[in-house]
This record gives structure tokens, C-alpha cells and sequence, in this order.
């Protein structure tokens, strides 16, 4: 299961119950990237969404709305929380089925293709860190391993290296009226989230609008 198809499939399913088309908010985004960070299977998101709008359907109509994924999140948390537990101390032969190795094809073909992006990017207060990301990438793509695993440790440390240049030398005032809007946005929310889910969602929607906004694409290889 790729990047791509984890993030289709979930929107695909939240509209397809919600029984409109919208486009999903940043917030909405983050939630999916925080769920697929922290491995919860796409089954088990799907299952969750299915199971909040099961509910949904059977209340009068007029009762209430749901509008974003946040109303699916204790759900999902729920039933990963019995998934994980219904998984522990079971076999290796018991356990879900790997995902498929990346081909090293694909891999060099998303290695370049990150390259050329890095390369377009005008940002002159991150030159020096994006040129040195060049350089590490062009020397990962000379000596590229069939290993993923090493490959993707290796594309997080530039993608590391790249985020903390943008958060250091950002326009000081651009940046914090950046995270003042990232505040509101989740400020309805906040009192449903523990500090930690709420840390991590703050700064997936921060670091996500940062990449945004100085064109720097994501390396890992779940983004192929």
C-alpha cells in the first residue's frame, strides 16, 4: 500500500458516506498523515469511518452534520487500540502480510524527480541547505541500495534537514502568522485531543504548509 493509495482510499470512502463531494480540509489531511505515520492499516480506518456514518445514518434526520474526519478520529483510535491488542503475541505466521518491496526502478525514477523539484526551488534562505540535499541525493542515486528500508532512513534525514533549514530561516513573522492560523484551525478540536495527538497534528499541518509554501517536495518512499 503506497502513500498515494492510503490517502485516495480513505477520501474516496469519507466522501462516498458523507454523500457529497468536498474537498477535505488541512486538518483532515493531517489526521490521515498522522494515521498512516503511525501504521494504522487502512483497513482498520476504513472500518472506522464506515462504523461513525453507520451510526450517523440511523439518527433523525437534521441531528447534526459530520463535516471532516476529526468526527471519525475516537473511533478509529478505538478500533486500532483492539486491533493492536487482538494482534499481540501472535506469530510471525500470523501476522498481516508485508508490503510489497519498492522497486528500484520506481525508486530512481522518485529520487530524480525530487531532485529536479529541489532544484527549481527560488527560496534563497534555504539555498544552502537545498543544495546540499542535491548533492546527498545524487549521491544516494550513484550508489542506490535495493534495500528500501536504508534508502528511506536515508530520504527522512535530508527531508529532516531540509524542514528544520525552513523552520530556522522562514521570515520570523510569516512563520508565526502561519502557526497562529494553524492554531485556530484546530482550536475546535483541541479539547478532544490528548497533548500528544495534538502536538503531532500542529506540526503536521505546520511543516506541511511550510513545504508547501517553499516548494519542497516529500522524499520518503511512501510518497513514490
Amino acid at each position: 500500500m503506497n502513500y498515494f493509495n492510503y490517502f485516495s482510499e480513505i477520501e474516496e470512502t469519507f466522501v462516498r458516506r458523507r454523500g457529497k463531494h468536498l474537498f477535505l480540509s488541512p486538518l483532515d489531511w493531517a489526521l490521515m498523515e498522522t494515521w498512516q505515520e503511525r501504521g494504522i492499516p487502512l483497513h482498520i480506518v476504513i472500518r472506522g469511518i464506515e462504523s461513525v456514518f453507520d451510526v450517523f445514518d440511523r439518527q433523525p434526520p437534521g441531528t447534526r452534520t459530520i463535516k471532516s474526519l476529526f468526527y471519525c478520529r475516537e473511533e478509529i483510535e478505538s478500533q486500532f487500540t483492539e486491533w493492536s491488542r487482538s494482534m499481540a503475541g501472535k506469530g510471525s505466521e500470523d501476522a498481516p502480510p508485508a508490503d510489497e518491496t519498492f522497486p528500484v526502478d520506481a525508486v530512481k525514477a522518485h529520487i530524480e524527480s525530487s531532485v529536479e523539484q529541489l532544484k527549481s526551488v527560488q527560496a534563497a534562505n534555504i539555498k544552502e541547505e537545498v543544495d546540499r540535499s542535491v548533492t546527498r541525493l545524487e549521491e544516494l542515486l550513484t550508489n542506490l541500495s535495493s534495500n528500501g528500508e536504508i534508502v528511506d532512513s536515508t530520504l527522512a534525514d535530508i527531508e529532516k534537514l531540509l524542514l528544520h533549514s525552513i523552520l530556522t530561516n522562514w521570515d520570523r513573522e510569516h512563520l508565526k502568522a502561519i502557526e497562529k492560523e494553524m492554531r485556530s484551525q484546530l482550536r475546535e478540536y483541541k479539547a478532544d485531543m490528548d497533548e500528544a495527538a495534538y502536538k503531532q497534528t500542529y506540526d503536521l499541518l505546520l511543516s506541511k504548509r511550510l513545504r508547501e509554501e517553499a516548494g519542497v517536495p516529500r522524499l520518503g518512499l511512501y510518497y513514490l
